[in-house]
């Protein structure tokens, strides 16, 4: 009996790479633990950049999406090739979620279903405005602003009264081609940090904390920023499992990520649903649940 395949997909840089960086050792080895735990269930499994034009995507049983951390750069080519490939086989997580993901306004509809998210302006592509004075009527001290569609911190900035009118021109630039968002600053991410946890099917794993190096607020490594194992309290768990059930299907596979908000209450600033990083090199196991609630799925 043959085995039915899995596709991995990913970005072509990824793929057989000659030289290997911390950073691709990483991307790598999470998706190594994937493959394995996958093969364990009965499925092949193989990497495939999203932009292979000359791969069947009608021949995998399921397409997982991995690292396809170039579409914020191609966007409108990720947008038509999704497209083309959704009706062709099982994509998990399922389309819905991940047209619903792809774009940062799906923090709107979170908060309209109770979750706490920093409090968000969405200003629309093609619109002029001041940002000094947007802030100012807000009541806030310091804002960050950032594309709805962007990864790795594109294009994002730590905004206050100094730096206002330097950030207002950088604002109304990429407001001319896309949709933009300002956030209330939140100050614990400085000392506190942002917590990622994993979940799976409603069924947390594990967390990490990540913080930013001094001087800056971005937490990412990209920018030197540094991550740790982190053991979450009931009510952190909680709170993302809650998050992860408001979804609606709830996704087989996601990261929520948080922080405390400056009234000092759990909030989300993102939800990965998409193309998480999932941070299995850190919780072995968790590959394990992430394969069992696939195969469920596809069972």
């Amino acid at each position: 009996m043959s085995r039915s395949l899995i596709v991995l997909v990913t970005r072509q840089k990824y793929i057989n790479p000659l030289n290997i960086d911390w950073y691709l050792g990483q991307i790598l080895e999470e998706d190594r633990l994937v493959t394995e735990a996958l093969e364990k269930k009965g499925f092949d499994v193989m990497r495939v950049s999203w932009d292979d034009e000359l791969y069947d995507w009608s021949s995998p049983k399921a397409v997982i999406f991995r690292a396809v951390w170039d579409y914020f750069e191609r966007i409108q080519e990720f947008k038509n090739w999704l497209k083309r490939i959704e009706n062709q086989t099982t994509i998990l997580n399922q389309p819905s979620l991940i047209w619903w993901n792809i774009d940062k306004s799906y923090l709107h509809d979170l908060e309209a279903k109770g979750v706490n998210i920093p409090p968000t302006l969405f200003i629309k592509k093609g619109t002029t405005v001041n940002l000094e004075q947007l802030i100012r009527d807000q009541g806030w001290q310091e804002a960050v602003m950032k594309p709805n569609i962007a990864g790795t911190a594109r294009e994002t900035y730590r905004v206050d009264s100094s730096n206002a009118t330097q950030h207002n021109a950088k604002l109304n630039e990429l407001l001319q081609n896309e949709d933009m968002l300002v956030q209330a600053f939140q100050d614990s991410i400085l000392s506190k940090g942002e917590i990622s946890l994993m979940v799976f099917g409603g069924t947390y794993t594990h967390a990490i904390r990540k913080r930013a190096k001094a001087g800056d607020f971005r937490v990412q490594d990209d920018f030197g920023g540094t991550v740790e194992v982190y053991e979450p309290k009931p009510d952190e768990i909680e709170f993302a499992i809650s998050v992860m059930r408001s979804i609606d299907p709830i996704p087989l596979y996601g990261r929520v990520d948080i922080m405390w908000d400056n009234d000092d209450k759990l909030s989300v600033s993102e939800v990965e649903i998409f193309e998480p990083e999932l941070w299995f090199r850190n919780h072995h196991p968790a590959a394990e649940v992430f394969a069992r609630k696939i195969t469920e799925y596809l069972n």
